[in-house]
């Protein structure tokens, strides 16, 4: 059963056209991420299906509801993590968590949102004495107090150090495991990677593509060389192999479809001459240099394949 559907979506703004007849299904329980550059259209497709735009035409129903019209029958079924709540910055987190918990029918209790979030030490202090990545984690709190259908997420760890990015997944790991839906908007292609079920790609208000990040990785047939090499004598002579190579400092990186004649000549052009490919690697293209691919071909060839 899908918990979102949309249909030949469109959004105009007098000549402009934000989103372009964008049509794609999350199923109950699914993570989903919608990514695209700045200017793409995503933004403008998750405050539809919110209910804060009205599309021009098309259609879209969460959870069976028309989020234009959904009210409060959907407001309490579903949670919003924005960029920024713009919470009042006097009140402490319990304060502002308790504060939101009173909008909802069916809330989860106050200690186990603080908990889930990993606040519990900091529930006392007001919000304006938290670090950017403490104040993103109210917001992440106050998505989660109504106890969620779906779960809409923008750029939900934002500020956040590596360690705390890495609990707010395992979070999300778990809000998936008990049913929860996740739409996920975010600029960070591992942390599309570790979370998404599916990822949709969006380029000028268009789906570009859609799928797994495997079968995202599967659609192409280009595989990344990289190695390094000891001097600018030895770059000068390099040979000609893929689409040519990508030079950094001593870092060498090449994108080819024919990697196993490629790597040999490689390697044997540089066992004839005595060269070490100092750390040689061979890789297939991570979800980030698709997406690099999709969104701006000029970027291409300089994805980096370390």
């Amino acid at each position: 059963m899908a918990a979102i559907e949309v249909a030949d979506l469109t959004k105009t703004y007098g000549s402009l056209t934000a989103v372009d007849r964008v049509s794609f299904e999350v199923a109950d329980g699914e993570v989903f991420a919608l990514l695209g550059p700045n200017g793409a259209g995503k933004s403008t497709t998750i405050e539809i299906l919110e209910g804060h735009r009205r599309a021009t035409s098309g259609t879209a129903r969460v959870l069976g509801i028309d989020p234009a019209d959904g009210g409060r029958e959907l407001r309490d079924r579903i949670g919003i993590v924005l960029q920024s709540s713009g919470i009042e910055s006097e009140l402490n987190v319990r304060e502002a968590v308790d504060l939101y918990r009173a909008s909802y029918r069916n809330p989860r209790g106050v200690d186990e949102v603080i908990d889930m979030v990993g606040l519990g030490p900091k529930q006392h202090d007001r919000v304006k004495t938290l670090s950017g990545g403490q104040q993103r984690r109210i917001d992440l709190a106050l998505g989660l107090v109504g106890n969620p259908e779906v779960l809409f997420l923008d750029e939900p760890t934002t500020g956040f150090d590596p360690a705390a990015r890495r609990g707010s997944w395992e979070l999300l790991s778990g809000l998936r495991g008990l049913g929860t839906t996740i739409v996920l908007t975010t600029h960070y292609m591992d942390e599309a990677e570790q979370l998404a079920d599916r990822v949709g790609v969006i380029v000028n208000g268009t789906i570009v593509a859609m799928g797994t990040p495997a079968e995202l990785s599967a659609g192409t047939n280009v595989t990344g060389i990289a190695f390094r090499l000891p001097d600018a004598d030895a770059i000068a002579a390099l040979p000609r192999v893929g689409d040519g190579a990508h030079i950094s400092g001593r870092l060498v990186e090449i994108r080819t479809t024919t990697p196993t004649a490629d790597l040999h000549h490689l390697t044997s052009w540089a066992i004839e001459r005595g060269v070490e490919l100092a750390d040689l690697s061979v890789h297939r293209p991570s979800l980030e240099d698709i997406y690099l691919s999709l969104t701006d071909p000029s970027t291409a060839t300089r994805a980096v394949w370390t």
